[in-house]
């Protein structure tokens, strides 16, 4: 059975997800393409519903485990759900995971208030990259809103988030060495870090929070010419993030 009414309740509260309140309520979220629709299956994340045209779908139906719901859809009931300018005519709901504790791996990374859900999908998909497990949130934008997961390119799959304010953040955080990154700092290029450590990235306008700031154990910098004021947080987490992983004075 094909879905023509934008007035169907799953179809309605699928195109609720789009909105931050009700992605809280029923703790989920949406992910939209055939490359991450197929990822989402292929790494086992908790999808539940798979929505489509019949088009998008006939390439995905043998990727769709029995458990997890199908819905075929119009065009005109596709776009009334997606997000995108452009939908691929398919989308999936995907349960958020809880992730709780303190950090389980030698590296780990803070986020200060970011708050461009663009940057925040970078960073995402920056992590993954680099093959950091956990990202902790301190009072900063939905990392599962449409345009942070589409920014995070598949990148959400493979990180552990943990949102909370600042003070619960660091509660979390308490006797991992914390690595700020800030202007003034210690040439990321010149400094050997631990072999365990946090490394925090502040807002895009003001950042670092004096509250994180007087936590940090060490603030390192990246060198620019002096006629750039400062480079974009996303910017600034990957190259600093890529200096400590990979840069000649990594301990080993």
């Amino acid at each position: 059975m094909v879905i023509t009414s934008k007035s169907n309740n799953t179809v309605k509260n699928i195109s609720s997800l789009k909105d931050k309140k009700f992605r809280n309520k029923y703790g989920q979220y949406v992910v939209e393409g055939r490359k991450m629709v197929r990822e989402a299956l292929l790494y086992g994340k908790p999808v539940s519903i798979v929505v489509g045209t019949e088009e998008a779908l006939s390439e995905l139906l043998t990727d769709i485990p029995e458990n997890v719901e199908v819905l075929t859809v119009t065009d005109e009931v596709m776009n009334f759900m997606s997000d995108a300018v452009t939908p691929q005519g398919v989308m999936a709901v995907i349960t958020k995971e809880n992730f709780d504790g303190k950090c389980a791996d030698s590296v780990c990374v803070m986020l200060d208030g970011v708050s461009d859900p663009g940057n925040m999908g970078t960073i995402i998909r920056t992590a993954a990259a680099v093959g950091i497990k956990r990202l902790y949130l301190a009072n900063c934008c939905d990392p599962y809103s449409p345009k942070t997961v589409r920014s995070s390119m598949s990148g959400i799959y493979f990180v552990e988030i943990v949102e909370g304010e600042r003070q619960e953040i660091l509660g979390l955080l308490e006797g991992v060495p914390l690595i700020v990154a800030d202007m003034g700092g210690q040439n990321v290029f010149e400094f050997t870090p631990p072999k365990e450590y946090c490394l925090v990235v502040g807002n895009e306008a003001n950042g670092i929070s004096d509250e994180v700031k007087k936590k940090a154990d060490k603030i390192i910098g990246i060198p620019m010419d002096g006629k750039v004021e400062s480079l974009n947080a996303a910017v600034s987490f990957a190259v600093s993030i890529y200096a400590l992983t990979y840069g000649p004075h990594k301990t080993i």
